[in-house]
């Protein structure tokens, strides 16, 4: 019998992070309808014999050498049976109750619901106070970190675009939805708390690195999707941004980044060419109407 749930995480030499995780979410990995799949992309840090020692109904998969995010999240969508995904980072889990029932009625209530967007708190401390009198919305896109798959929709899109390597392929994925039909909605009586210290990214080693794949991410997602009339106001106007707030302020890493990723859009114009499925100006104009995606809860935001 397949499972109605399953939950798909990808990990790499986070061991900590993940035994955290597993210990938080165990109450639904009890539930006989639940699945859990793994990825333990490339770890060296025993990741996958901690797995086995110590879940053995996980299902578990291992690259010896890391092959990326999107490969590992691309290869668990599309071995589940399941009729609903729920992607965790390493670092994410619940902090709300009757999960699975609310997203399973959600599903329901709403066929055309392709994807449920979780509410997520960013931050190693929890707020004392976690209730929220948002509504259900259908927003543009969705985060990463925690989301849930009607597994109909996935079947009815391309796979993630593994040549993105990290940033953007949310966004992909959404117009890719918007264009069949289908629906994001942001369900806030759900709740993920993503175990991240935003504000302390810049000074890590990988800022730059993580700049250039946001922006050229962003960019590529322009050309993929946008009407061609929209896309030269687009490109400019972030790109005047990046100058104008950290470029023109002496920050000499947004420079390497802004440079590195339209290089990379360059390089990427064959790929850009076969994946195009642009939108027409009617449709842009539809999707200008959602709501903007729901990035970052905080306690203020009830």
């Amino acid at each position: 019998m397949n499972p109605i749930f399953s939950i798909l995480i990808t990990t790499k030499n986070r061991k900590a992070d993940l035994e955290f995780t597993l210990a938080k979410i165990q109450h639904l990995l009890d539930q006989n309808n639940v699945e859990c799949i793994i990825y333990d992309d490339g770890s060296a840090d025993n990741t996958s014999t901690f797995i086995r020692e110590n879940y053995p109904n996980i299902v578990l998969l291992r690259n010896e050498f890391s092959r990326g995010y999107l490969f590992c999240r691309n290869q668990m969508l599309n071995q589940t049976k399941a009729d609903y995904t729920i992607s965790l980072d390493d670092d994410a889990h619940f902090e709300s109750k009757n999960v699975l029932e609310n997203i399973e009625n959600h599903f329901k209530k709403n066929p055309k619901c392709g994807v449920v967007a979780c509410r997520i708190f960013w931050g190693l401390v929890l707020p004392q106070h976690t209730s929220s009198n948002e509504q259900v919305i259908r927003a543009k896109s969705f985060v990463g970190c925690g989301h849930v798959w009607n597994m109909l929709a996935w079947h009815n899109i391309p796979d993630y675009p593994e040549w993105f390597v990290f940033y953007g392929e949310e966004e992909f994925a959404a117009f890719q939805l918007f264009k069949k039909g289908w629906e994001v909605h942001y369900l806030p009586e759900i709740l993920v708390q993503h175990r991240v210290e935003v504000k302390s990214r810049k000074q890590q080693n990988d800022y730059q690195v993580r700049l250039q794949r946001s922006l050229r991410s962003g960019w590529y997602l322009y050309f993929l999707f946008y009407p061609i009339p929209v896309i030269p106001r687009k490109l400019f106007y972030t790109l005047w941004i990046q100058l104008k707030t950290k470029v023109l302020k002496g920050d000499l890493k947004a420079l390497k980044a802004v440079l590195l990723a339209m290089l990379d859009v360059l390089l990427a114009i064959p790929k850009i060419i076969k994946n195009s499925n642009r939108l027409s100006m009617k449709e842009y104009k539809e999707y200008q109407k959602l709501e903007e995606t729901k990035l970052y809860w905080r306690p203020e935001d009830k």
